[in-house]
């Protein structure tokens, strides 16, 4: 978390011109919760082993790749009306706390909720950067003061993140959206692969 978040906080601002909210609940009330999540997340990871719970993490990734997948290739626009703002809200808080928690695919299960809510996957994809980084910034702040940080490795990868982070932001203005549906897709593919051979 403290070394990808500067990543995810370039990645936002570059692509902060596409942020929207859903069609049922205002990008105030996301961002909120993300902020609120994330601190919770951090604070339960602090008191909490989070060894039993990692096993978890490729069914989710694999779960949320497949949700996206389907939501933007398997049905027909306009099929399915988009959730009531409650379930986003209450969705979003899960994925808040999860990214404060553990994080890992905490971005793709993010994308995939957004665009279930009917989210165009160009602006999900930027709102996406935004909410995952609110809630690694609050979780990052927790952490900072928790003293259980390898400020030298974080800072090498955060580096690295911020370059990749700018990167991807101005891929998601430029490149045609099936070329980014495609690109999600087997990333989040690529991510659940390789979470299961890890675990």
């Amino acid at each position: 978390t403290m070394a990808l978040f500067p990543g995810q906080i370039t990645t936002g601002v570059a692509g902060r011109t596409l942020v929207s909210g859903t069609e049922r609940l205002a990008f105030r009330w996301l961002a909120l919760i993300s902020l609120v999540g994330g601190v919770t997340g951090a604070l339960l990871l602090i008191v909490t082993p989070s060894k039993a719970f990692a096993a978890m993490v490729p069914w989710l990734v694999l779960i949320a790749t497949l949700l996206f997948a389907w939501s933007t290739f398997g049905k027909k626009p306009g099929a399915v009306s988009a959730p009531p703002a409650w379930v986003t809200m209450v969705t979003q808080s899960i994925i808040a706390v999860y990214s404060g928690f553990f994080g890992g695919g905490a971005g793709i299960i993010t994308l995939a909720s957004l665009t279930l809510a009917r989210m165009p996957v160009r602006n999900a994809g930027a709102t996406k950067n935004v909410l995952v980084s609110l809630s690694n910034l609050t979780a990052a702040a927790v952490f900072a003061f928790s003293g259980a940080v390898a400020w030298g490795h974080a800072a090498a990868i955060g580096a690295g993140s911020i370059i990749g982070g700018y990167l991807g932001a101005r891929a998601l203005k430029v490149l045609p959206e099936r070329a980014i549906k495609i690109g999600v897709i087997a990333i989040g593919a690529a991510l659940t692969a390789g979470l299961f051979l890890r675990g």
